[in-house]
């Protein structure tokens, strides 16, 4: 492709050779560069690619794009200066593949908690709606019936761009994909041609990376910012910067709530272990899902699939025959008669959530035994927070390792417990083997109880000291059983 085409939607600030240079290759890690690549020197959190363009160079670039055009000029290469590294490589990934986006109908969904349901819920629908359909997701990603292997919640710009070219290929009409506050701050999602977005709720996460609480809200509302007018905007009228997301938004504008009025009104009339009874929009829908987080989820589905001009009646009868996603408040009953619940609630408030419906379910008819940990080299601001939510909501609370990472389990535990006061910590346990942790609050379990295995979720895996082990909370829960 001939770099000017490539470059036909980003905004220029300086020219310094040839755009008519032929390119092979879009790289933006200066390892892969190979002959004939256009290099985009991007500024990482750990590394900034303008120190890796001499080597880009000599590995056989002819053209590099960047926001400082670097002291000594190579007359042979071809430099283009730009605003914005990051939000250029998005526009060049698109015009490289096609302009993908434009192609399909693309929903993106994000919020703290909620994403992974509702992209995934709205993928499982419209295919059972007879439509071919793409998922971008936390637990996986889908070309149709393809599966594709997820590695971050929004993979970067070339790999994002390729996965939903794939999908145009493969026949696709709609693409659901859930849009991190990381993939819209470092502009991976630039570019992108947004049929409609959906917000789900905000609250304490990823501080270690924003550094503070009110610019993880302005990386969620750039998001809505940046949708079209042709777009539709998707708010959780119950979340107190529900509306804010849509403050700026040239989208047009709907709300789903389960406390006032809304565009689309969802309420409970009946929940157990099994799943609830919904009004929505005034007409009844059994659903195997459980608690208020997943009534709101399901409103927003529900609501999204009415805007892409599904028929309402049709959209609740397939709502009814869904079931939860990978490790989301995931039900397994043991024979012994407790029930064991699953869930990737890592988060202060989405571990509350949790806690909150099983309670409201139990009515003091059994005990809740939470296991739950926090991921190492992330946050420690939230770590007392979660220690907190689990003892205070729970019969007993033990706190195990989740992801240490690099860091030391104990030391992270010890951040949590430094959380509760002495009565607090006479209700909890702590135990650094995630596996006897597991174990444990199976054996305190009597008929009636409920055990929640809480921070993990879908995840096959452990990272301790950076390497990756095998680990499944819910193949240990079975083990137990």
């Amino acid at each position: 492709m001939i770099l000017a085409d490539i470059l036909q939607n980003v905004i220029l600030l300086k020219t310094i050779g040839n755009t008519e240079v032929n390119i092979e290759n879009i790289q933006f890690d200066s390892r892969k560069v190979v002959s004939g690549c256009v290099f985009v020197a991007t500024r990482g959190t750990a590394s900034d690619g303008h120190d890796f363009i001499p080597m880009a160079i000599e590995k056989g670039a002819n053209a590099i794009i960047c926001e400082e055009l670097p002291s000594e000029i190579n007359s042979e290469i071809t430099y283009v200066k730009v605003e914005n590294s990051a939000g250029a490589l998005g526009k060049m990934a698109s015009a490289w593949y096609g302009f993908p986006s434009s192609k399909l109908i693309l929903i993106g969904v994000t919020g703290t908690n909620g994403k992974t349901t509702i992209a995934t819920l709205l993928y499982q629908l419209f295919r059972q709606l007879g439509h071919k359909s793409g998922l971008l997701s936390t637990v996986c990603n889908y070309i149709d019936d393809v599966i594709v292997e997820a590695t971050h919640t929004t993979p970067d710009a070339l790999a994002l761009n390729e996965l939903l070219k794939e999908m145009v290929d493969a026949g696709c009409e709609y693409a659901f994909m859930e849009v991190s506050s990381h993939s819209v701050d470092q502009r991976r999602i630039a570019g992108l041609e947004f049929d409609g977005g959906i917000f789900t709720n905000i609250t304490r996460d990823h501080i270690d990376y924003h550094l503070t609480f009110e610019n993880y809200l302005k990386a969620k509302k750039q998001f809505f910012d940046e949708l079209s007018a042709d777009s539709f905007a998707l708010t959780n009228a119950d979340d107190k910067n529900g509306l804010v997301m849509l403050q700026n938004s040239k989208a047009r504008k709907y709300t789903y709530s389960l406390r006032g009025m809304a565009d689309f009104k969802t309420r409970i009339l009946e929940h157990g272990f099994e799943g609830m009874l919904l009004d929505m929009n005034d007409k009844e829908v059994n659903v195997s899902f459980i608690g208020k987080f997943n009534a709101s989820n399901l409103s927003a589905v529900f609501g999204a699939a009415v805007l892409l001009g599904q028929e309402e009646i049709e959209v609740l009868r397939i709502i009814s025959s869904l079931k939860s996603v990978s490790g989301r408040f995931e039900t397994l009953h043991a024979p012994t008669g407790y029930t064991a619940i699953v869930d990737y609630a890592h988060t202060p408030d989405a571990l509350n959530n949790v806690i909150s419906t099983i309670n409201q379910i139990l009515q003091g008819n059994g005990r809740l035994i939470t296991v739950v940990g926090c991921g190492g080299n992330r946050d420690k601001g939230k770590r007392p927070m979660m220690a907190r939510e689990a003892v205070n909501g729970s019969w007993k609370a033990i706190l195990t390792s989740d992801n240490p990472r690099f860091e030391e389990p104990q030391d992270i535990l010890n951040d949590m417990l430094a959380g509760l006061d002495v009565t607090e910590k006479s209700k909890s346990l702590t135990i650094v083997d995630r596996r006897e942790a597991i174990k444990t609050a199976c054996a305190l379990a009597q008929a009636g109880d409920v055990v929640l295995v809480a921070g993990k979720g879908h995840e096959d895996y452990q990272i301790i000291q950076g390497v990756k082990h095998h680990f499944d909370d819910k193949e240990v829960v079975r083990e137990c059983f």
